[in-house]
């Protein structure tokens, strides 16, 4: 993305249904220490500080939602939950979704190390975004972003499926994307019966996604999906 006020106002507004006064808090949220290390921009500064404000931010949020919504549920039970939906696996499958990645300022060995796929990057980067918004817009604007992009988590855990495994993270992301579902293939079964070894390929659009190995058929899938989420490029907001 071309770094003018028009363009990030237009990515803010259509992903993130918020138009910021403070541009700078928006690009300060996508900046990576990678970035402002490498760039030698010590003044502009980098995310980790509204990282921090913005975990505070959506544990508060989440735990207000789930505690209105569920009246009768215990404090360890609410606990649980706010621990299922506010995680690296669960946000950063959010953050995929809203295609964070792409709009990551990232110094180059960062970048070309895959730091735009991973997980922790982009569950920062979304922490990060929410404490942006919060600075920006206050508790209401901040709210309605977390609890419209967090829904499909909270509903998931909620209806008590808590692992956000990498083969549904993939599976969702491609559909709603690429409106194609994802494939997977045996290519090798190896050692004795009671101790194979499977590997197994995941593609869409012809193309080989993902590699991964396991136990199981079951195992060597979801390695297989994890691959192809670290490198995944094509799928964009």
């Amino acid at each position: 993305m071309a770094n003018t006020d028009a363009q990030w106002n237009r990515w803010a507004q259509e992903t993130l249904g918020y138009t910021f006064k403070n541009l700078s808090l928006l690009r300060l949220a996508l900046t990576h220490t990678s970035f402002a290390n490498e760039t030698h921009a010590a003044a502009h500064g980098d995310n980790e500080r509204l990282e921090l404000l913005g975990d505070a931010v959506l544990g508060l949020i989440v735990t207000e939602h789930l505690y209105n919504r569920l009246e009768e549920a215990p404090e360890g039970h609410l606990a649980r939950l706010r621990s299922a939906v506010v995680c690296e696996p669960s946000l950063a499958c959010v953050a995929r979704r809203l295609g964070l990645g792409q709009v990551l300022f990232l110094g180059k060995g960062e970048a070309k190390s895959g730091g735009r796929h991973r997980s922790s990057t982009l569950c920062d980067a979304f922490e990060a975004v929410v404490g942006a918004l919060y600075l920006d817009g206050g508790l209401d604007v901040a709210r309605k972003f977390v609890l419209s992009s967090v829904a499909k988590e909270i509903n998931r855990v909620i209806a008590g499926d808590t692992l956000v495994d990498p083969k549904t993270q993939l599976q969702e992301l491609v559909q709603e994307k690429e409106k194609e579902t994802p494939m997977y293939r045996l290519v090798r079964a190896e050692g004795p019966d009671h101790n194979k070894t499977f590997t197994v390929e995941v593609y869409w659009q012809d193309l080989v996604r993902g590699t991964g190995s396991g136990r199981s058929k079951k195992a060597a899938e979801q390695a297989a999906a994890k691959e192809a989420l670290d490198r995944i490029t094509v799928i964009n907001a």
